[in-house]
Order: structure tokens, then C-alpha cells, then sequence
């Protein structure tokens, strides 16, 4: 009775790694992915806002070490605390969102150190101007959902960019060029 009790959950671990061994799709979930970005306020502080809204999927190959990702974030969902300052960072001067409603993250390369994604590779198109940026894995995670019972991978990731890049150098260097973006995403596995 024993033996065979083995062999089940054996049997059943090796389907939940298999789960993860393949190459797979995963699509951000809404409610637990964000885009946050800082940066220095003249000295006073460093504010940080956020996207509310970010879409996007990502694709991983555990097995094979490899891995895309394609996310969009509205512009016009930046969310600093403030209406009136919601308007100011949309305006012209820093997103122009109403010209360029969405910022993407185009990666066709993730790097691996041992069994786990530390980096992804690609491009950032914000407000019309494209750049390479390498976003830097700082937590990754892939398992069943504890609820939902679903594949889900999560991450949280960062880079750091010049704004000033991006034709949106309003008040540099007073107010700090550099932003750093960091964003936590959760996704679910697409069937």
C-alpha cells in the first residue's frame, strides 16, 4: 500500500514539474501587476507613482533557459496621489499621453543564473522613442496558485533610465534625470 501511495505522488510531482518544464504562456493578471517609477524631486524626496494600468504576457522555457515577454503599460493610468499632478506628468512636457497613450517593453531575450530568470532584454518604447534596457529579476517565482489552483509565475523587476532619453528632460537637472521602473507582475498561465 505503501509503494503505491509512492508511486501516486511521485507520479504527481512529476506532472507539476513537467507543468513548468515546457514552454509556456503566461498572461499578466490586472489586479496584482503594476508599474512604479521614482525619482529625485530637488532634493527634497524621491516620489514614487504608478501605472494602474499594465498588460502583457510573457513566455518561458525553464528547461531550455530561454524566454520573451511583450508588455504594455497606459500611459493615461499614470497614478501619482494627485488630479492635478496626474495632468502635469501626462502632459506634454514628460508622457504626452495624449499623442502616445501606451509605453511598451518588448523582450526576446530572458538570461538565467541557474534554474531561475535574472534578467530580460529589450526594448522600451516611451513617447515615440525606442531604447534597449535590461531589466533586472529580483524575485521570480512560478507554482500552483494556493487559490485558484492555476499555473502562475510572479516577478518583480527593475531598470533604471534616463528621461531625458525619452524627450522628457523638463526641469533636468533639477529634478532628477534618472527614474528608476520597477514593476511586479503576477501572471496566469493561458490554456
Amino acid at each position: 500500500m505503501k509503494s503505491k501511495l509512492l508511486v501516486a505522488l511521485l507520479a504527481t510531482l512529476g506532472l507539476t514539474v513537467a507543468a513548468f518544464a515546457a514552454p509556456a504562456t503566461y498572461t499578466a493578471e490586472p489586479n496584482h501587476t503594476f508599474a512604479q517609477f521614482s525619482y529625485n524631486h530637488l532634493d527634497f524626496s524621491i516620489q514614487t507613482s504608478r501605472f494602474n494600468t499594465v498588460t502583457g504576457t510573457v513566455t518561458i522555457d525553464q528547461a531550455a533557459k530561454k524566454g520573451s515577454a511583450d508588455i504594455t503599460i497606459d500611459t493615461k493610468s499614470v497614478d501619482t496621489g494627485s488630479n492635478v499632478f496626474n495632468g502635469h506628468i501626462q502632459s506634454e512636457d514628460f508622457l504626452s499621453t495624449t499623442q502616445f497613450p501606451t509605453a511598451t517593453f518588448q523582450a526576446d531575450q530572458m538570461v538565467f543564473k541557474g534554474d531561475k530568470p535574472s534578467a530580460l532584454k529589450g526594448v522600451l518604447t516611451l513617447k515615440g522613442v525606442s531604447k534597449p534596457v535590461t531589466l533586472a529579476i529580483t524575485h521570480f517565482e512560478c507554482k500552483k496558485h494556493p487559490m485558484s489552483g492555476k499555473d502562475v509565475c510572479g516577478a518583480n523587476a527593475e531598470t533604471k533610465v534616463k528621461r531625458s532619453d525619452f524627450n522628457m528632460a523638463k526641469y533636468v537637472p533639477n529634478v532628477g534625470d534618472e527614474v528608476t521602473i520597477a514593476i511586479a507582475i503576477e501572471a496566469v498561465k493561458a490554456e
